[in-house]
């Protein structure tokens, strides 16, 4: 997790048209080299599709099973030992008691090294470091996401420019590809 001084954000906006568009987006973030002591905040109301993009993001990074919404215990960890990564999902949704940040070891989690995720991070305001990318999610339609990624940090500015590349174009292979002339 970077903390820097005077960096200004930047903003990038998405248009995700389904379901199918978040998890392509999970794939990329999660083959950025930054994700792995990033913190990123997931913003938007219930039901804008920020469990359904960790889930995304969880599943591309390796994580096997069933992915628990944290929700009522308002953290769970992941350790992915074939990528040296851990990994803690947090859902401030009920978070109420400030007390429960030290006596929970929140703030040592967020000293450590690893990825850390964090849905509602308004309700622990005053408590969370600075993030180094927010992502926020609303819905437009049923399927669809309107989302704004801003990037805080350095390491945020990498992961959105790991998610903004276009993918590759293939190459052609020895003229197979070509337009023929005709005899």
């Amino acid at each position: 997790m970077n903390i820097e001084v005077g960096h200004r954000p930047i903003v990038k906006s998405l248009l995700w048209p389904n379901e199918n568009a978040t998890r392509d987006f999970a794939v990329a973030l999660a083959n950025a080299p930054a994700l792995r002591d990033a913190f990123i905040e997931l913003q938007g109301e219930l039901g804008a599709g920020k469990t359904t993009l960790v889930r995304h993001l969880l599943r591309a990074l390796g994580v096997p099973g069933r992915v628990k919404s944290p929700t009522y215990a308002v953290v769970e960890p992941y350790e992915l030992a074939d990528r040296n990564l851990n990994v803690w999902h947090f859902d401030f949704y009920r978070f109420s008691d400030p007390r429960e940040w030290e006596d929970a070891g929140f703030r040592d989690i967020f000293a450590s090294s690893g990825l850390k995720l964090a849905e509602w991070p308004q309700k622990a305001a005053g408590f969370l470091p600075r993030a180094d990318l927010i992502i926020h999610l609303e819905a437009v339609t049923e399927a669809s996401r309107q989302v704004t990624l801003t990037a805080q940090t350095t390491l945020g500015q990498a992961l959105l420019q790991a998610v903004s590349r276009d993918p590759p174009v293939p190459e052609i292979q020895g003229g197979q590809d070509q337009p023929r002339d005709r005899p």
